[in-house]
């Protein structure tokens, strides 16, 4: 389950606004807000999903162990450039 701070903290690896991440996810900006709120506010698990995906999907690692939690950004390997055929 990814949480508000890891939220946060993608978002700022990613150099992305709130804006940015809700358009991505095809979420509201209002239930994103209600994500990354200090306040525990309750955020349907289909729309925690659809954040996590989004950011999954733009080479964000989410990571979370005894000690804590985290995230991490790694680079993709472009796509290989397909030759058309004629």
């Amino acid at each position: 389950m990814i949480t508000a701070r890891q939220t946060r903290a993608a978002r700022a690896l990613l150099g992305w606004s709130q804006e940015t991440l809700a358009d991505k996810a095809l979420v509201s900006l209002t239930a994103l807000k209600r994500l990354e709120s200090q306040n525990d506010l309750k955020v349907h698990e289909s729309t925690r999903d659809q954040i996590r995906r989004a950011l999954e999907d733009n080479g964000v690692v989410l990571l979370s162990s005894d000690q804590g939690e985290g995230v991490m950004l790694v680079q993709r390997s472009p796509q290989p450039r397909r030759e058309r055929s004629r």
